[in-house]
């Protein structure tokens, strides 16, 4: 495992990681991003969310230089939103998640911005979402009526596709209906999300991308998470760091656990690193 002092770059999940549990940004965690970026530590965001569906709180952070995004599908330069990396569903791809998931809700992400269904915007809850997240999809997302015939005439420029569960059972019964899916990355950030990209995509494999083009070697990378989606990330970093928090397959990827979101565990870890 990488000693805390050797880390030149830090990777951050956001949702349930680095921000509370009601989607905010705590002032001492703000406070120690600003310390570690001061002492020429790297600041990464990592997330599921599409670029633009970004929060400003931890964006508009000065120094903040590289995101990525919809689960390794992007990475984006910050301050100017341009691309840096761009992986898109293969057409086949797409058709099949369609005929899987037939009769099924959705959101998609093309370049960088969310759509989601119509129906599911107007009561994010009725459809299982938390009410801690209402403000974030109805501010986010553009509204599609039908939303598959949508993704049809957007076959060639897909970042990645979501189903979206209702219940837990409906999302068991959504991931037995996933294994027939072929040359895409499957994975779940939330308890309402069933998130297809391309086998190519991932946060681990954007993070690697990243680090080839800063030179920075894995073994002086910190990765924090605690979804699903964040554990090959942790596994490719020197020093990956799990809040206590997280999902079991986050937790067995992770060298370190740190204090919960709610706890700021990000925090008070990234803060030893300097």
């Amino acid at each position: 495992m990488t000693d805390f002092k050797d880390i030149r770059l830090i990777a951050l999940d956001l949702d349930d990681t680095t921000l509370r549990s009601d989607s905010s940004l705590a002032d001492v965690t703000r406070d120690a991003i600003e310390l570690v970026i001061k002492n020429d530590i790297e600041v990464v965001v990592a997330s599921g969310r599409a670029f633009k569906s970004l929060p400003k709180s931890v964006i508009s952070i000065a120094g903040v230089r590289y995101a990525i995004s919809s689960n390794g599908a992007a990475i984006e330069y910050v301050p100017d939103g341009k691309r840096l990396l761009s992986v898109t569903l293969r057409p086949e791809s797409v058709l099949q998640t369609l005929e899987v998931f037939e009769g099924e809700r959705f959101e998609a992400f093309i370049d960088g911005q969310p759509y989601c269904d119509s129906e599911y915007i107007s009561d994010p809850v009725r459809y299982g979402c938390s009410p801690a997240y209402v403000e974030y999809v109805q501010t986010t997302r553009l509204p599609i009526s039908d939303m598959p015939a949508f993704i049809r005439e957007n076959l060639d420029i897909l970042d990645s596709i979501d189903v979206l569960c209702g219940t837990l059972e409906h999302k068991n019964e959504l991931w037995r209906k996933a294994k027939k899916l072929k040359n895409v990355y499957v994975t779940s950030s939330s308890p309402r999300l069933i998130e297809i990209s391309d086998s190519s995509a991932g946060k681990g494999a954007a993070l690697r991308k990243l680090s080839e083009i800063l030179g920075i070697e894995s073994k002086y990378i910190a990765a924090f998470g605690n979804g699903d989606n964040d554990a090959d990330m942790l596994s490719f970093a020197g020093l990956g760091v799990a809040v206590k928090n997280a999902s079991a397959k986050c937790l067995a990827a992770a060298d370190f656990i740190c204090p919960s979101n709610d706890e700021n565990g990000v925090a008070e870890t990234i803060v030893k690193m300097i």
